[in-house]
């Protein structure tokens, strides 16, 4: 497994966020949209080796045609009930949910955490369409730690993708009705890639 290697910009003794305003949307259309900010969380680095080593990872398989797969990323979640593995990720929760309570018109309420290994790790294309997702607008907040990698979204049933370098301490959020109108995707990578912690956070229902 390839180590994460940090930033030697990202010298902050402790992780820390920045002010949200600094959010820039793209209307994907279909009522769907994504809001990036880069570099939100700052002092990652740290933060990044406590999760890796502190989270209880666990490997998942799962059915896939005629037999059972393993999953290509280690997983984690976090219920309403569950405390965050970190206080900068309950304060990052907190945060978008104050910027985004008078759009979304609730908290979010969990967090799923996938660790990429490496380049061979990934996500196919999916929507968050377990639960309400599939009907509802809703949103899906992901902050990025660690090896840059790329998220692509695509139009649900064709159509040209749009390709999302989330670097480390960034954060992207979709919104609307991205989750059943749009897929999202992170790709399998040939080039060397260390590791990468995604942090998902999102309302309750909606997985």
């Amino acid at each position: 497994m390839t180590a994460f290697q940090g930033s030697l910009f990202d010298q902050s003794p402790a992780a820390g966020l920045g002010e949200l305003a600094g959010l820039r949307r793209t209307e994907l259309g279909q009522g769907a949209w994504v809001d990036l900010l880069p570099g939100w969380l700052t002092g990652g680095d740290a933060l990044f080796d406590r999760l890796a080593a502190g989270v209880p990872w666990q490997a998942e398989r799962r059915p896939m045609y005629d037999r059972v797969v393993d999953v290509p990323r280690l997983l984690c979640f976090y219920g309403e009930r569950d405390p965050l593995p970190d206080p900068i990720l309950a304060s990052a929760r907190d945060n978008l949910s104050v910027h985004y309570g008078p759009e979304l018109r609730e908290p979010f309420r969990t967090a799923g955490l996938c660790w990429y290994r490496d380049g061979r790790d990934s996500v196919a294309w999916h929507g968050d369409t377990i639960g309400r997702g599939a009907t509802h607008d809703t949103m899906v907040a992901i902050v990025s730690l660690g090896t840059p990698r790329a998220l692509l979204l695509r139009p649900r049933g064709g159509g040209a993708s749009r390709r999302y370098h989330l670097g480390h301490g960034d954060l992207l959020v979709m919104g609307g009705s991205c989750q059943r109108t749009w897929e999202h995707a992170v790709p399998k990578t040939r080039r060397p890639a260390g590791p990468r912690i995604s942090v998902q956070f999102r309302p309750r229902g909606v997985r």
